[in-house]
């Protein structure tokens, strides 16, 4: 059976309608790299289920799935509380202000979790933007 996304069967996007996808702070991560060498998958989408924990990084660099991405500042990691599908694209908020839209998804560290890549503006760190535990995250 082939991958659609792999086969480019889809021409638009089919997510019709979707719930975003809830979290909560559970770590601020503080660093910023020039040669991290993230490669994006090519699915543009991920199910994030309730009480997984995902990694988030955000690039200023322009990309998209399938891709390398290597200019990244990390953000932290977040525990879903709501769970759904992550769509490239999506808006991410942490604590109701808008940080970047996602970009793609690297499986570096998967089945432990996702690095959920973010196509930000700043390249700040999550200390750096003064991310605190449990504010809330949305993406979608």
């Amino acid at each position: 059976m082939k991958d659609p996304y792999k086969a480019g069967m889809f021409k638009n996007n089919p997510y019709a309608k979707k719930k975003p996808v809830k979290g909560i702070i559970k770590v601020v991560l503080d660093g910023i790299y020039d040669e991290r060498g993230l490669n994006l998958i090519v699915q543009p989408s991920r199910c994030l289920l309730k009480n997984e924990i995902h990694e988030l990084i955000l690039t200023t660099e322009e990309v998209k799935p399938g891709d390398g991405v290597n200019k990244i500042a990390y953000l932290g990691f977040f525990e879903v509380t709501e769970g759904s599908v992550a769509v490239y694209g999506d808006p991410v908020k942490i604590g109701g202000k808008q940080v970047g839209v996602i970009a793609g998804y690297d499986e570096t560290h998967f089945p432990n979790h996702y690095n959920i890549v973010v196509k930000g503006t700043e390249l700040l760190s999550g200390k750096d933007r003064l991310l605190e535990l449990d504010m809330e995250v949305e993406i979608g």
